[in-house]
């Protein structure tokens, strides 16, 4: 969807943040961003990541251009929101929260004024090519309150995107939607990555982060306390579980030696066991359960996920 007039900056950045803050001017000049920096990749997917009140609404407005910042710099594209705020702008376009659609437009008619209000013309617009995308042709002349809300998502997608904007933020593109449709999103998602839209998107679903993105920030009190490659961040816990079901009772011995792998935890008939992999191997580790008296019915290993990093680095102080 990248139109040839988005040609990509020299130093290939979608985006560049430098000492950004904003400060609001309430009764306790409330800091929501504290000397941010960071930058997006051309053709990324890149997560923002943090817990309510963490200032991710504040940096997608402003990026977005619906808040004022209070210092820094922000380049959109390699453009300067200060100096050419409407230009950059129109490099972005934002799927918000909200499903803000008005219920007696069709789709076909939504996309076309939308595309109006964005000043394309008649004869470049690319209306039948975003509902073909979206999986909406079928529905273009339907009105949008019979459309389910999979499909009112999907809209939003496509009305921000009739500009042709270079990046897309996705604002929790999925909230409330059940898995099924999650699954499809992320398609659609994938689709528009593929065909040269930057991504950034912002979500409480940790499992769609780590399904999605390639590169990963968080923001915890207005800072960023992590920004990397999602595999790198992955690796940072150092963590692997194991997980053992078993059929009598673990004896006072057999639950001492275990303790030798790791942190322990039962439930019920199953226990878990949390390890670092560069403290132990895995050979020591099948010789500790081995010379135990335990009755095993199954054992697996799982990886730290996303969560696991997440709750990790934002717990802390």
């Amino acid at each position: 969807m990248s139109s040839n007039y988005w040609e990509p900056p020299k130093n290939n950045l979608a985006l560049e943040i430098n000492n950004l803050s904003k400060i609001y001017n309430n009764e306790d000049n409330d800091i929501a961003l504290d000397n941010i920096c960071l930058t997006v990749k051309v053709g990324s997917i890149f997560g923002l990541l943090g817990p309510n009140g963490a200032g991710k609404s504040t940096l997608i407005n402003i990026i977005s251009g619906t808040v004022f910042k209070t210092s820094g710099n922000v380049l959109i594209w390699g453009i300067d929101i200060d100096k050419k705020r409407k230009q950059s702008k129109l490099a972005v376009g934002v799927v918000p929260q909200e499903l803000n659609i008005d219920a007696f437009f069709t789709p076909n008619e939504l996309l076309n004024l939308h595309s109006g209000m964005f000043n394309v013309p008649k004869i470049a617009r690319k209306t039948d090519e975003l509902l073909r995308l979206m999986d909406l042709s079928d529905k273009a002349q339907s009105y949008s309150r019979k459309l389910s809300g999979g499909m009112r998502r999907r809209l939003l997608v496509a009305k921000a995107m009739v500009h042709t904007p270079p990046i897309l933020i996705l604002d929790e593109p999925t909230a409330g939607v059940d898995v099924e449709l999650r699954q499809k999103l992320w398609s659609h998602f994938k689709e528009l990555n593929k065909l040269g839209v930057t991504i950034i998107l912002t979500t409480h679903y940790l499992e769609e982060a780590e399904n999605l993105c390639d590169h990963i920030a968080i923001i915890n009190h207005g800072k960023i306390v992590a920004n990397e490659s999602k595999k790198s961040l992955l690796r940072k816990l150092n963590e692997k579980i194991i997980y053992i079901k078993f059929k009598n009772n673990i004896d006072k011995k057999s639950e001492q030696a275990l303790k030798k792998i790791g942190t322990i935890k039962f439930d019920s008939n199953e226990l878990q066991i949390n390890f670092k992999p560069d403290k132990i191997s895995m050979k020591k580790i099948i010789k500790i359960i081995y010379e135990t008296d335990i009755d095993i019915i199954d054992l697996s290993t799982k990886d730290a996920s996303l969560e696991d990093v997440f709750i990790n680095i934002t717990s802390k102080k």
